[in-house]
């Protein structure tokens, strides 16, 4: 053999061993300043991952910045964000590639503040292994115990703890030992199955990628040994193949006699076979798989992980967000869960505000129906809540609009955990992973009656409508709806008036004027609505309803022409001067708590079908107004 050819064989074995080694994800997390930036930073200096412009420019950055006294200040190469070099410490998650002869490993690099603890969460959702920083003069912190907690939460079983900055307790193995021990207790606390400790000075190096003899005393692996040879694969639970469908792949639909209809998505579970029976869920329909398409080719098997298209015998109705599952084992479906939820949202999570929830590739609406409690991350207790704060875990109930199969999160990341985004800014408010089915979800279904809504409609001879008044405390919204609902019964209409304070004499006298209170009492009115046009009557809502996201979910229950959003526009100071019942005098004086327009918004509608200007018209000429609306 020539040396060319030589040469040519060894570099094309030495890629194909490279492509074909595993890949570890891991986390670096713990409090603020106990060193998880330089870790990694001095892992991948010391394990050559840097190129030579990223060691010059890390060289001549110490040198700016001088916080190592002129020696090589690691933590820059995590610390991208200027604010995060200026105040010394991690704010956004930062990823890393680096890898060595046994594995590839990409590493998050996550914040330690406590406002920041939503972005440690993003990095602890793809990982495998948490490594877990402790400064060795402090000891376990309370931000050690909620990133712990979280680590948990999310189905992170193995820990490397690296007690770190060794060398300023003189490598004291009694330091260690003490900080060692009570890190497994809270581990077997939380369920953490697996926990390597490791005494580290990570700015020295010792410990790192290999051990020291400054800790003669330690005889376990160095942080890069553990790393190397941890075996961090997921037990993976016997529940049969699962795809969630991500794209319906049409190629030649031009070409009827080159007719290809695959559905592609990346295997979440188990194997699939050609000739192997399947199940398309939600729908509950069956075929036989016939193909398994790559872009090298068709296979005879697909695992979990592989992106894969399915070829079937049958023409199914099957679309995005669907799940395509062994017909001998598929998944539960359901509407209702139990899950636990980090809210990583600036506005508060509210029971029964509507949100959209991302499950694997589909998305349907949801909202929570009830906080069972929240938890104390710094010491696990549960607590009574009526709502979430930014990075609070709560255990709640989820609602959703359409059934999804699913699977428990300790089973399957892919098909047990999801994200809720909010439906006015598209912003990702919440990460859950979901627990279990509630037993009542799959035994409700919709009862059929043969006296539908257009039959009442027809009987008395109008078409059905929820009118939505809303507007300030005094802008004359149930004056205005009185009016309205005088003139069209004497028209022969068929109405009737929900008004906020007669209300809340009997459905909603359990309901006070939080905003938690609010959402609920306008998600009850919402349905009794709903269900008086179902009677075939036109209904009259008057109620303040301040929040746009309620007046939208309202909106939601009924068909595009059904519902009439009626904004009563009277500005604060008038609303004040017709204050009949003092309650803005009451509010001012800070007798009365969340009053709207004074320690609670009130957010106008962006497209009302009407706006009445209650300033420059009588109540009377405004009620015509809407009837002529309606009459239209």
């Amino acid at each position: 053999m020539t040396l060319a050819r030589a040469i040519d064989v060894d570099v094309s074995t030495y890629l194909h061993r490279h492509e074909t080694k595993g890949l570890l994800r891991f986390i670096t997390c713990g409090s603020v300043d106990d060193g998880k930036s330089t870790l990694i930073g001095r892992l991948l200096h010391d394990s050559r991952a840097l190129f030579a412009d990223q060691l010059s420019t890390l060289e001549s950055d110490s040198r700016r910045h001088g916080t190592q006294n002129g020696e090589i200040d690691y933590a820059l190469l995590l610390d991208g964000l200027s604010a995060e070099r200026e105040q010394g410490i991690t704010i956004d998650v930062a990823y890393r590639f680096f890898s060595t002869d046994k594995r590839k490993f990409i590493v998050a690099d996550c914040p330690g503040h406590e406002q920041y603890t939503r972005n440690m969460a993003t990095g602890a959702s793809t990982a495998d292994v948490a490594v877990v920083l402790v400064d060795a003069r402090k000891g376990l912190l309370t931000q050690t115990r909620r990133h712990s907690y979280i680590v948990s939460l999310l189905g992170i079983r193995h820990v490397l703890l690296a007690v770190n900055k060794m060398d300023l307790v003189d490598y004291d193995q009694a330091v260690f030992d003490e900080i060692a021990d009570g890190y497994r207790a809270l581990a077997a606390q939380l369920g953490i199955e697996h926990v390597q400790a490791v005494p580290l000075s990570a700015l020295k190096g010792d410990n790192l990628l290999q051990r020291s003899p400054a800790t003669p005393w330690y005889d376990g692996p160095s942080v890069l040994e553990y790393l190397d040879t941890v075996d961090a694969a997921r037990p993976r639970a016997d529940i049969g193949f699962r795809l969630p469908v991500q794209w319906v792949n049409r190629p030649d639909r031009t070409d009827k006699s080159r007719d290809f209809r695959g559905f592609a998505g990346t295997v979440a579970a188990g194997a699939v076979r050609p000739g192997d029976e399947v199940v398309v869920l939600p729908s509950g329909r069956r075929s036989t798989v016939t193909r398994i398409v790559t872009a090298d080719g068709d296979l005879a098997v697909a695992s979990e992980g592989q992106a894969i298209t399915l070829t079937l015998a049958d023409e199914l109705d099957i679309s995005r967000g669907d799940v395509i599952a062994d017909a001998k084992q598929p998944p539960q479906v359901a509407d209702q869960f139990a899950a636990h939820l980090l809210w990583m949202g600036e506005q508060a999570l509210l029971p029964g505000r509507p949100y959209w929830l991302k499950l694997g590739t589909r998305t349907v609406g949801a909202s929570v129906t009830e906080i069972k409690h929240k938890t104390d991350v710094n010491t696990q207790e549960p607590l009574a809540a009526k709502h979430l704060e930014l990075n609070e875990v709560g255990y709640c109930n989820l609602y959703l609009d359409q059934p999804l199969p699913f699977e428990a999160y300790a089973d399957n990341r892919t098909l047990g955990g999801f994200i809720l985004i909010d439906r006015q800014t598209n912003a990702t408010v919440a990460a859950g992973t979901l627990d279990f089915a509630l037993r009542r979800a799959g035994n409700i279904h919709w009862q059929h009656v043969d006296v539908d809504q257009a039959a009442r409609a027809r009987s008395k001879g109008q078409r059905p409508r929820c009118v939505w008044f809303t507007g300030l405390s005094g802008a004359g919204k149930s004056a205005i709806a009185n009016l309205v609902d005088k003139h069209l019964h004497a028209l022969g209409y068929h109405t009737f008036i929900l008004d906020g304070d007669n209300v809340r004499h009997g459905l909603n006298k359990d309901l006070g004027f939080t905003d938690e209170d609010r959402v609920e009492n306008i998600r009850r009115v919402a349905e009794v609505a709903r269900l008086m046009t179902e009677a075939g009557l036109i209904v009259l809502v008057s109620f303040i309803s301040p929040f746009l996201a309620e007046r939208r979910m309202a909106r939601e229950l009924f068909a595009a022409d059904e519902f009439v959003e009626v904004h009563v526009d009277t500005p604060l100071a008038v609303a004040e001067q017709r204050d009949v019942k003092g309650l803005y005098a009451k509010a001012r004086a800070g007798q009365l708590r969340n009053f709207t327009g004074i320690d609670s918004p009130y957010e106008v509608p962006e497209s009302a079908e009407l706006t009445l200007d209650t300033v420059n018209a009588s109540a009377e000429a405004l009620a015509q107004r809407v009837i002529d609306y309606l009459l239209e």
